[in-house]
């Protein structure tokens, strides 16, 4: 399994983890990672924040730049009500001279996007309210109800992408998630569904 590192400066930042607990008997729904990034692109949408877009399965870009990324983990019921740890993190004021490997879209952050950083506390505050109001959506509906919103903000859609992983590479054109939360990639041979999380997801050249 790979090996995610959270990488975070003082006052840089705002990470934080959230638990999420499924009802009683329930199965574990799909695409909570997808949930949980519509949620927070909902919630900096609607603090003044423009051009955001969604890349499958778990980061929230602006023009193609990494602004946060989320991590889901689930724990299993052992008797107990199944439920997710869900990771969230945004920059929001990162070092003139900070070096993020792996992004080769490159980084941003709110203070560059909005010429002023908002206070952790507001920021925390309105992508919990996010996240309550569209996972009340979720658990009633499940990701289908939400699906048309991802879509609208899929960083990739229509483009030309590779997704490694798996011990495979499948070449095609991003035609977004069904109703299972998985990517579509419209290849040669047909359509295909992408379900794993630790699948890379690329632009292809």
């Amino acid at each position: 399994l790979p090996i995610w590192v959270w990488l975070s400066w003082p006052d840089s930042c705002l990470t934080f983890s959230a638990l999420w607990r499924f009802a009683p008997g329930a199965p574990v729904p799909a695409g909570l990672s997808l949930v949980t990034g519509l949620a927070v692109a909902v919630a900096l949408e609607k603090l003044g924040v423009e051009g955001l877009q969604l890349k499958w399965p778990n980061d929230v870009l602006i023009h193609g730049q990494k602004l946060a990324g989320i991590l889901v983990e689930l724990l299993p019921g052992r008797g107990r009500t199944p439920a997710a740890v869900i990771g969230i993190g945004v920059n929001r004021r990162l070092p003139d001279d900070v070096n993020i490997p792996g992004q080769a879209g490159g980084v941003t952050d709110l203070q560059r996007e909005l010429g002023h950083t908002i206070p952790a506390e507001s920021l925390l505050a309105a992508l919990l309210t996010e996240l309550h109001a569209l996972f009340e959506t979720y658990a009633a509906a499940g990701f289908g109800a939400l699906r048309g919103a991802w879509q609208q903000r899929n960083a990739f859609a229509g483009l030309p992408v590779t997704a490694c992983g798996d011990g495979s590479t499948i070449y095609g054109t991003c035609a977004g998630v069904d109703d299972d939360g998985a990517l579509l990639i419209r290849t040669d041979t047909g359509l295909q569904r992408v379900l794993s999380g630790e699948i890379s997801l690329r632009l292809a050249p």
